[in-house]
């Protein structure tokens, strides 16, 4: 056994700093935390201290039992987890469940998992930083408190299985919030003057009026006021103007940068960041830090006057905004400058790309411009004081835009052109003259990266909590990604194009919610009742206050237990208040009455999701219910839309003697004939379609899923599901990869897919005891499971079962399967004898 143990929290991360130290040490993971709160009780002693009640879970036993052991033989133990709070409160725990003596325990910390950063780290190691684990308690005894009182309120108020959270439940309500923003908008139309000119030398270029006019007739009047007039320069200017680089990354910026370069959720960007900093490719990722070491900086310089020049150098400082910003940390940045790619996965080669860019961009000199503003005088007959306006902009040095330019999430920003060598008083030509009418537009909808954005901004989480936030809410229904792709709307145009005003009525797509973050039904109902009955959990100012407080905790300025006990004797009776009193919540709208009956119509939530009501629960006839399409909402649908969904099911005739009906499900409208569904295409009304419609989709089913080969005797069919395309045989599905043909597979493709899917479970199986029905699986993540008919035991990554043997096996099955109740015998009834 060597004489040190380095014990960090995942296996990616041990594998690499293995590869720096020496036979002396060695790396062990503790998968993450390896003690939390329970997970069927509050767990936290909110009578006394608020002392948190921590448990090793079941699947984190063996590793203890092994660090345990390996803990006792070592002469050191080093606890080298993230150097945030979470990273310390793993230490605290692994100290604490470990039993590690202190004078054998020393805890390192460090930036990049590079060979010179560990050394570093392990001749400066520390002791565990108690204000950070306090810190992190903090928030996790919070986060529980609120979850684990709010949630079960929600239960008995409005749906049951629905939760809430601090922070998630503020997130939904600035998404709700921004939602029912856009919904109350009324646009406003102006007309819009854009105008092109051609100069002496044949260059030709655009320009605009600065100013709308409000109405058809005054813009159709500017036009008539231009028809044979001339034009000429009134005014030039040009003047030197600078680009400066953007910081380093942030997780915030980072995070909203892939998703508008990139288009990577923010999940999806966190989770490559973690595999390239595992990799030891860049440093930590989580941090809201924008400064660069001096030995970072002196790595980009060297790199930079090395790839592109002295003159593109420029060391710099930056200063973040970001609240309880550690400046102590570093930001986002490559290990290594020189390493200008890496291979690695797409994803995380892209990331990559990303990274190093925006860090070596920061270093480098800024871009010097030269702006022209250009004014053009109209003379005409008739008076007219507008002159149009240009604006030109041109590179005389790139500079860091050599490398690299920050986006935006600006959707109406034009990007200004090259003017043309003009003078003052030179002529001009005019090719042609619009007028176009425009809409205002509502606020945005929010992408992922503009709520981490505003979240940053109100001072609500920290770095290591926006992607699992959310996560969370979409997890949860109650904020999905939209796929409305847009309604059509008409818009006029007037075209002054020599001496005659062409009048033009043109279409524009308007209000896509495609892949913007949009509440759901229930999202809504839920953030309508807590901002009722919880108004500060939902404030955002209370919200980013408590972060506040967590930044004191972490610092020593603050008592962790104090401010528990200052928050919950406000909050629960609070909570007992509204179990007590409030009534319940369905989100019901009142649409109208039904002329024909004289019945109410209503729309609210139901047990199986928003639905309409024909009657109410007082009338001695019983209510009519009917399921709303899912581009459907409670908040937005009208009388008609509601009353058609009664026309549904919609019987459209009978094939094969089966009859055919078209109806709408959970999942959306279907046709169904017989047992068959067959889902209708997107947009398509269900309420529209008729018998041969209905006959082209079971057709098209039908086809879709006619045999393709027989194989081994057995049929072979083919099909699109959640994770695309697949073959099935022998009630076996076998994803159809992208070095196949999809739709013109060859016999060849088809027994070599299924044979290889054959030989994948059989090599799945680690053990087979046929007799008993029992046998061990491989299973995803490099974990296992013992199977017995439909009882299966999911064992953790850390259980060897090459050796298991069939009695272990047996008892894991024991141990998981339901105890079979004993029936009890009916008791009789005592009988009463009459008098």
């Amino acid at each position: 056994m060597p004489k040190n143990l380095v014990i960090v929290e995942s296996p990616a991360k041990a594998k690499t700093i293995e590869k720096f130290l020496g036979k002396d040490y060695k790396v062990e993971s503790s998968f993450g935390h390896i003690a939390d709160l329970p997970s069927k009780e509050l767990g936290v002693d909110v009578e006394g201290d608020f002392m948190p009640k921590y448990q090793v879970s079941k699947d984190k036993k063996d590793v203890v039992k092994k660090l345990k052991d390996l803990a006792k033989k070592a002469d050191m133990v080093w606890l080298a987890s993230d150097e945030d709070r979470e990273g310390e409160a793993i230490a605290w725990h692994l100290a604490e469940t470990l039993d590690l003596d202190k004078e054998k325990t020393k805890r390192i910390v460090f930036h990049e998992i590079t060979k010179s950063a560990i050394n570093k780290a392990i001749e400066n190691p520390r002791n565990i930083d108690y204000n950070l684990v306090d810190a992190q308690q903090a928030r996790r005894v919070l986060d529980r408190i609120v979850g684990y009182e709010l949630s079960p309120v929600l239960w008995r108020k409005v749906k049951g299985g629905l939760s809430a959270g601090r922070v998630q439940s503020v997130s939904v309500r600035l998404i709700v919030e921004r939602e029912r923003d856009i919904q109350a908008f009324e646009a406003q139309a102006s007309f819009r003057i854009d105008a092109e000119f051609k100069a002496e030398n044949g260059s030709s270029f655009k320009a605009k009026l600065p100013k709308n006019f409000d109405s058809e007739k005054e813009a159709l009047g500017f036009l008539n006021a231009n028809i044979k007039a001339s034009y000429e320069v009134a005014d030039l200017q040009k003047k030197p103007a600078k680009k400066s680089p953007a910081p380093p990354f942030t997780t915030s910026t980072l995070q909203q940068e892939a998703s508008r370069k990139l288009g990577f959720s923010v999940s999806r960007t966190m989770s490559n960041a973690q595999r390239l900093y595992e990799s030891g490719l860049i440093t930590y990722m989580r941090t809201d830090s924008v400064n660069l070491s001096d030995e970072a900086k002196k790595g980009a310089q060297n790199e930079i006057e090395s790839a592109y020049g002295e003159k593109y150098s420029k060391p710099r400082n930056y200063k973040g905004k970001s609240k309880g910003a550690q400046e102590a940390h570093e930001a986002i940045r490559p290990t290594n400058f020189e390493n200008h790619t890496v291979k690695a996965e797409r994803d995380q080669a892209k990331l990559y790309d990303l990274i190093w860019k925006r860090a070596i961009a920061s270093q480098m000199s800024d871009a010097n411009l030269e702006r022209t503003n250009l004014k053009i005088q109209i003379n005409s007959d008739k008076k007219v004081s507008e002159q149009f306006t240009a604006n030109g902009e041109i590179i005389t040095f790139d500079g860091f835009l050599k490398v690299y330019l920050e986006g935006t999430d600006d959707e109406d920003t034009e990007q200004e052109g090259i003017l043309p060598d003009l003078k003052v008083g030179e002529a001009l030509q005019n090719k042609y003259i619009t007028a176009t009418e425009r809409f205002t537009r509502p606020p945005a909808r929010f992408t992922e990266a503009s709520l981490v954005k505003q979240l940053e901004e109100l001072g609500i989480g920290r770095p290591s909590t926006y992607a699992p936030t959310i996560s969370t809410i979409q997890n949860r229904n109650y904020v999905e990604k939209g796929t409305h792709e847009g309604d059509e709307r008409t818009y006029k145009q007037l075209v002054l194009e020599g001496n005659s005003v062409e009048d033009k009525t043109l279409t524009e797509t308007t209000g896509s919610a495609k892949g913007k973050l949009v509440p759901t039904d229930i999202g809504m109902i839920v953030t309508d009742f807590l901002v009722n009955h919880f108004e500060s959990i939902l404030d955002y100012n209370f919200t980013a206050k408590v972060e506040e407080s967590f930044d004191d905790i972490a610092e020593g300025k603050e008592d962790w237990r104090a401010m528990m006990k200052d928050f919950y004797k406000g909050f629960h009776p609070q909570v007992e208040d509204v179990q007590e009193n409030a009534e319940r919540e369905s989100g019901e709208r009142i649409l109208g009455t039904d002329p024909k009956t004289g019945r109410q119509v209503s729309v609210r939530l139901g047990k199986f999701g928003p639905m309409v009501q024909l009657g109410t629960q007082d009338e001695e006839e019983k209510p009519q219910f009917a399921s709303l399409a899912p581009d459907q909402q409670l908040n937005s649908i009208t009388y008609d839309e509601a009353m058609d969904l009664f026309k549904l099911p919609k019987a459209l005739g009978h094939y094969k003697e089966e009859e055919v009906e078209v109806n709408i499900g959970r999942f959306g409208p279907y046709v169904r004939f017989g047992k068959k569904f067959v889902s209708l295409p997107k947009g398509v009304d269900p309420l529209s379609v008729e018998m041969d419609e209905a006959m082209i989709y079971i057709k098209e089913k039908e086809k879709a899923d006619a045999p393709i080969y027989v194989y081994d005797g057995l049929e072979v069919t083919k099909g699109k599901g959640r994770f695309g395309p697949f073959i099935k045989w022998n009630n076996m599905f076998i994803n159809v990869n992208k070095k196949y043909d999809w739709d013109n597979l060859s016999e060849e493709d088809i027994v070599t897919l299924i044979e290889e899917k054959i030989q994948k479970e059989k090599d799945k199986i680690i053990h087979n005891w046929e007799d008993e029905g029992i046998r061990v699986e491989k299973a995803r993540w490099g974990r296992h499971n013992v199977i017995k008919g439909k009882t299966k035991v999911e064992l953790a990554k850390t259980v060897d079962v090459s050796e298991m043997t069939l009695d272990e096996a047996k008892e894991l099955i024991e141990k998981k399967a339901p105890k079979k109740k004993s029936r009890k015998k009916p008791t009789k009834k005592k009988t009463t004898k009459k008098k």
